[in-house]
């Protein structure tokens, strides 16, 4: 076998989970083979290249090495494909980015109430409980 479907090959070499998604993404146009937008029933052979666009706006490319139409462990799966250098300096920004990024619990101006808050909250909804009107009795209509 020396050429394979691109949808079976990505499942094969564990990019995706299932081999309808890999052919979902495929259907959105996110995967491309030589530069060109790829069908799920391309055929891809070794010296190929596979460029992914992943969420986040991350963007994979990878050589192909090898075909296998059998999905296997995930060290086996990785000898199927090589990862280029600049896809690689492009992985490791992009977890450097992640890792020094921003705490976003530390934007959050006001979060819960404390227990003091709330206790305040709820004695000045309870102070106005006597002045409300009702009408059932209003002693000033007598």
């Amino acid at each position: 076998m020396d050429r394979l479907r691109i949808d079976k090959w990505l499942w094969a070499a564990r990019f995706f989970k299932t081999r309808s998604l890999a052919a979902e993404e495929i259907g959105k146009n996110r995967v491309q083979v030589n530069g060109d937008v790829a069908k799920a029933s391309r055929e891809v052979k070794a010296g190929d290249t596979v460029t992914l666009r992943l969420a986040g706006g991350l963007s994979r490319e990878v050589r192909v090495r090898g075909i296998s139409g059998q999905r296997g462990p995930a060290p086996v799966a990785q000898q199927l494909y090589e990862e280029t250098p600049e896809s690689l300096a492009a992985l490791a920004a992009a977890r450097e980015q992640r890792r020094v990024g921003s705490e976003p619990a530390l934007s959050i101006v006001q979060g819960r109430p404390t227990k003091r808050d709330r206790r305040d909250l709820d004695g000045a909804r309870h102070a106005d409980w006597d002045n409300r009107w009702s009408a059932t009795h209003d002693p000033d209509d007598a």
